[in-house]
């Protein structure tokens, strides 16, 4: 008996399997997230507030972050960082505390690459998650040109000030 040979999962529809996951894991997210004390989890996540560009929808999205000195890097793939503008501060609940940020998006595929050996060293758990890393876990550069093409970027949140 003759089988069919077995097609490797296309990328895209790996993509969008953990999109749905992630849309699911980030309910209990937000609530865990913007609690007014530090958890585990605040550690390597935080939480996001912003509004729809055209909307003037709240949103709250918790993504990963490392800190790199006095700023905060962040992958920035997916949609929402579509409603991110550089000159217009985000609120970010940061291990507890809410905290202003203003986010500048890394588009040069050299920095997004610089920044993202950064962000690997820091918490290995990145290269999971971003684009720029193959299933071995080493580093991708054709796939991260192609990624940044794509619109992905890393983001570097320039803090602000703490809000009461």
């Amino acid at each position: 008996m003759m089988t069919q040979p077995v097609r490797p999962v296309a990328p895209a529809a790996s993509l969008r399997r953990r999109a749905r996951l992630m849309r699911l894991l980030n309910v209990p997210m937000r609530f865990i997230l913007g609690l007014p004390f530090p958890t585990p989890l605040s550690g390597a996540l935080m939480l996001l507030s912003f509004r729809g560009r055209k909307t003037g929808r709240a949103y709250q999205q918790p993504v990963s972050y490392v800190r790199d000195g006095d700023v905060l890097l962040t992958p920035g793939g997916g949609r929402w960082k579509l409603n991110l503008q550089e000159d217009q501060p985000v609120r970010i609940r940061l291990r507890g505390r809410d905290v202003l940020g203003r986010p500048e998006f890394v588009r040069d595929a050299g920095e997004v690459e610089r920044l993202l050996l950064t962000m690997q060293a820091a918490n290995a758990r990145v290269a999971a998650f971003v684009p720029a890393f193959g299933p071995d876990g080493r580093f991708d550069r054709p796939g991260l040109e192609a990624a940044v093409r794509r619109g992905f970027t890393v983001i570097r949140w320039r803090l602000d000030q703490v809000r009461p």
